[in-house]
């Protein structure tokens, strides 16, 4: 049996043998829009939860926030609708008086070649910010009731009307992504956004989950306090085609686009496996290894406990976070990784490492990858082949419960 794996822009093959039992999971077939900007403006033009655009007063300045490379939201087919949208809507706006901030967290701000890569070539006249959350001027609009201090990009802040434009994903903590997190996370300073992700400790900070899960209702809370007043969130498939898009008021656009979401990306299994190989689902879903991490997370969901768990993760663009690296390399293995954390303060870029180890603490992972095997062992992790590993792993298993997981990135496991 051979499957194709996405790694980077391409594949890599695994052939495994027919007289294994093999169980393949990729993300549900669904049909993409047939006009997706015919479906943006219909969402437009009846927004879940808040008033129309047109319906506003006419704001004397906007600022719409769009995630960087990293996720793969097809910023430059809506953003200009969006744009021509405002300018219809508001007369007298001028492009001077719009501003663009690309935000991507604790992320390096997006270059002129990175920033071209996310917008459109014609962005109307309209300003562009690239958000750095350790350096950016900041607006603070006070603090959630969990603590959060809400601390947004000052460019952003300072608009009358504030937008976003993002996706819902299956997240591992923060339950699914989308709402108001492109500004709440995308577009806020490093102490916010650690200040939110130190909630990822609480057991109710799980993927799938929303109700009960402190970070998001956290990134809920900060949004309104931010004064985000319109989310247009997408749903996409596999291959990264719009499957339904939602306006309106980001928590409500959040929990509608996360029922898609779930019925796209929800895997149903029904006994633990004890080989799992998960590709994380192609660029940019493994442009580096910290992104790669949440593939990890969502293979282990449908492991046996001590289970051999392979990650196939290109890694072009490197470890990611030199936060994170730095953290890691201070320890002989994973399990004192783990010890020093749960003891500590909580660190951003060191919760990375965290997760990690809170895998390979568990079971015996390894990590096929572009990246230097030198550079994965200093991230406490196991180089290895995909294939000669896989064939390693099963000459020393009888009768192996195999899954093969496409899109490790953005799914996610539930028992029948």
């Amino acid at each position: 049996m051979r499957i194709d794996l996405k790694y980077g822009h391409g594949y890599v093959p695994l052939e495994l043998p027919d007289s294994v039992h093999v169980d393949v999971f990729e993300p549900n077939p669904v049909q993409p829009l047939a006009d997706p900007l015919a479906a943006l403006h219909a969402a437009l033009d009846e927004p879940l939860g808040c008033q129309r655009l047109e319906e506003r007063p006419a704001p004397r300045s906007v600022a719409i926030a769009v995630p960087d490379e990293t996720r793969p939201v097809p910023v430059r087919l809506l953003l200009p609708p969006l744009l021509d949208r405002l300018f219809a809507a508001y007369p007298t706006l001028r492009p001077q008086d719009v501003v663009i901030v690309v935000g991507g967290g604790l992320h390096p701000p997006a270059d002129k070649a990175q920033l071209a890569r996310v917008l459109p070539e014609d962005m109307r006249g309209c300003r562009v910010v690239a958000h750095d959350a350790e350096h950016s001027a900041l607006a603070r609009f006070g603090a959630t009731t969990r603590g959060t201090p809400v601390e947004v990009n000052a460019a952003y802040g300072a608009a009358e009307l504030r937008l976003v434009i993002g996706m819902v994903d299956a997240h591992q903590f923060v339950g699914f992504t989308g709402g108001a997190k492109g500004v709440a996370i995308g577009c806020a300073s490093a102490a916010m956004i650690e200040a939110n992700h130190r909630l990822m400790r609480d057991p109710a900070a799980t993927v799938g989950a929303i109700e009960t899960n402190p970070v998001r209702l956290d990134l809920d809370e900060a949004g309104e306090l931010a004064g985000v007043a319109m989310a247009i969130n997408v749903v996409l498939d596999a291959s990264k085609r719009p499957v339904t898009i939602m306006a309106g008021w980001p928590p409500q656009v959040m929990r509608a686009a996360a029922k898609v979401t779930a019925q796209v990306y929800g895997l149903a299994y029904d006994a633990p496996y004890d080989m799992v190989i998960a590709s994380c689902g192609g660029t940019p879903k493994d442009l580096c290894l910290y992104q790669a991490q949440k593939g990890l997370n969502t293979a282990v969901q449908c492991a046996a406990p001590g289970a051999k768990v392979l990650l196939v993760a290109e890694c072009g663009q490197g470890v990611g976070d030199e936060v994170y690296h730095d953290y890691v390399r201070r320890f002989p293995c994973a399990h004192a990784l783990k010890k020093d954390f749960e003891s500590g303060a909580f660190r951003m870029g060191a919760h990375k490492g965290f997760l990690f180890a809170r895998a390979t603490t568990s079971f015996e992972v390894v990590v096929h990858s572009d990246l230097d095997p030198a550079r994965l062992r200093e991230c406490l992790l196991t180089p290895g082949d995909m294939q000669e590993t896989v064939n390693t792993w099963l000459a020393g298993m009888r009768q192996p419960r195999v899954a093969v997981v496409k899109n490790a990135n953005s799914s996610f496991f539930y028992r029948k």
